[in-house]
């Protein structure tokens, strides 16, 4: 859950899904998978770049490798999962 700011400049609670899918009209040949809860991170599938958007210690890096594994998986698991919605 996220505390977000309307229009109005009230205060409300947002909830985002785990992943989200992005594009960009600038790069026609890329599509990303954003990870919204720790470790976030945007994840190019094309090119298996990731843009880390969470700093973290090398030390942290290995205390949360298998987080973070779980996290990339997850990542191409739920593009697939959407790329098959949309051909169905």
């Amino acid at each position: 859950m996220y505390l977000c700011q309307s229009n109005n400049d009230k205060l409300y609670k947002m909830n985002l899904p785990e992943y989200l899918i992005a594009d960009h009209s600038a790069l026609q040949d890329d599509i990303f998978v954003l990870h919204t809860q720790f470790p976030r991170f945007l994840l190019n599938v094309h090119t298996d770049e990731i843009e880390w958007l969470d700093e973290f210690s090398q030390q942290d890096a290995k205390e949360n490798a298998d987080v973070i594994e779980q996290a990339v998986a997850g990542a191409y698991d739920f593009f697939e999962k959407e790329m098959e919605n949309y051909e169905d």
